[in-house]
């Protein structure tokens, strides 16, 4: 896929990927095998029909390609950009096993963003029914499980904390790698189903998840909140001035647009020699952020090997190219103080791989005597995130261990009629994982209300009362001449 030359991206915000044309989309698209076993669909999350789209795209029946991704895909422009198609659907392309993978995702994209600039959607008849659904959370689970409530007929409000919608797409996914107008786009057609957003309103504070149930009258509510509440190394020197958190930054920088600052009247302090801590996506994103806000210097630590590094190969690959400096087997033991509460460096020390952990990979063990100090002046933790502990805090819901809500297997939590999935639950996941989570939960919640799922057979076999099965527990409305 064409991208802008490294020298240009680095110091602008536009997207990096310039996306397929008509002629680039063919091409790739010809390259589907069409295998009978589709291994690329058992792949994926949420069970795309990959052959089916990819195939619409070659016979450029671009319209019939999307109808068929947004049978089970709500946000194909989204994923298509965000989600790790290398671990997933085109990890297990069976054109991979000798060449090179079919380009699913960029297909995808492809497919989402005609579909953006045609002002294609889907929206089927709805028929109204009584059931008011509260949904807390703008997120792609949040979104996934909205959709499919509106689409049964419910009355479906969003609750968003931000004054923007959108969760973590918004707040936590830079512009140069997901544009903010794809986002507004897909909340759109949410909103063309008749789903209501309620931004500025934290849930927890301004009323309780009980209260959405006993007053607010909503006959089944979802959480959707993801785990953003940052994770910090917790060795000394963490709260000098110039210590912060990847989601802080991303935040500040993103949905509060301090990049833009003084036009945008939010403060984002500035290093010139940038430490980021990690090696996930969201580290690569918060080092090639403090490239485009012009730190002179930004530097990767990471306690394992590049062969570890959680982050996608392609935007490791893009940090490298814009710059970012790599110090691998390194992990920070203490931060430095200048004498004034700043930051004036880190002190680090060497590691060497280990036995694999329970993750799978090679455990970091210390070096002994390799203790250095490195100079830096700003330095952002990217290494995970926790359940934000405010609705542990406020609501009667049980939780885990590690502090996520807990849920039986269709996504139910402690609380009758209340529901959770996506990050809250299983803590960080994709953002096609988040989608699915959504969608099991609106299954399960449709059942809970008893309507009846449309995506499943009608039931047969079974005892029938006026010629409908008694296991569909549903209603005939009666029109009284």
């Amino acid at each position: 896929m064409r991208e802008q030359d490294p020298k240009v991206r680095a110091r602008n915000f536009e997207e990096v990927a310039c996306g397929y044309n008509l002629e680039e989309a063919l091409r790739e698209s010809d390259r589907c095998l069409m295998c009978p076993d589709q291994p690329c669909i058992s792949g994926c999350p949420v069970g795309i029909n990959i052959p089916g789209f990819i195939q619409k795209i070659s016979e450029k029946n671009l319209r019939g390609a999307y109808d068929i991704l947004t049978e089970t895909s709500l946000l194909p422009a989204i994923c298509g950009r965000v989600c790790p198609q290398e671990n997933q659907c085109e990890g297990v392309c069976t054109v991979g096993e000798s060449l090179e993978a079919v380009a699913i995702g960029r297909l995808e994209r492809f497919v989402g963003d005609t579909a953006i600039g045609q002002g294609w959607v889907n929206i089927p008849h709805i028929e109204p029914n009584r059931f008011r659904v509260g949904v807390v959370g703008s997120g792609p689970a949040g979104m996934a499980c909205a959709a499919d409530m509106a689409k049964a007929g419910c009355d479906v409000t969003v609750y968003e904390a931000f004054h923007q919608a959108g969760g973590v797409l918004k707040y936590g996914i830079p512009d140069f790698r997901l544009p903010n107008d794809v986002i507004d786009a897909e909340i759109n057609n949410l909103k063309k189903l008749g789903v209501k957003f309620e931004c500025n309103t934290l849930v927890g504070r301004l009323f309780t998840i009980e209260q959405m149930v006993d007053e607010l009258g909503y006959h089944a509510v979802f959480v959707g909140v993801g785990a953003g509440y940052p994770t910090m190394l917790n060795i000394p020197g963490d709260s000098l001035n110039g210590v912060l958190s990847a989601n802080e930054l991303l935040t500040r920088c993103n949905l509060m647009r301090a990049r833009d600052f003084p036009n945008f009247d939010t403060p984002l302090p500035i290093g010139k020699r940038v430490a980021v801590v990690g090696a996930g996506n969201t580290a690569m994103d918060a080092m090639r952020v403090s490239i485009r806000l012009g730190a002179e210097k930004v530097y990767c630590i990471y306690r394992r090997s590049r062969t570890e590094a959680p982050a996608r190969a392609e935007e490791v690959h893009h940090a490298e190219e814009e710059g970012v400096e790599y110090h691998w087997l390194t992990h920070p033991i203490a931060v430095l103080d200048d004498g004034k509460g700043n930051v004036r460096g880190m002190r680090c020390v060497r590691m060497e791989l280990g036995e694999p952990d329970e993750s799978g990979r090679r455990r970091p063990v210390q070096v002994a005597g390799s203790e250095f100090d490195f100079e830096t002046d700003l330095i952002v933790y990217a290494i995970g995130t926790n359940a934000n502990p405010i609705m542990g805090q406020t609501s009667g819901l049980k939780l885990n261990k590690w502090g996520y809500i807990a849920t039986d297997d269709s996504l139910a939590t402690s609380i009758t009629g209340v529901f959770a999935g996506g990050d809250i639950v299983t803590g960080a996941a994709t953002v096609i994982e988040a989608m699915g989570a959504g969608r099991k939960a609106a299954r399960a919640m449709k059942r809970y209300l008893g309507i009846r799922d449309e995506s499943l057979p009608y039931a047969s076999g079974g005892a029938t009362l006026f010629g409908i099965d008694t296991r569909e527990r549903n209603f005939a409305r009666v029109r009284v001449a």
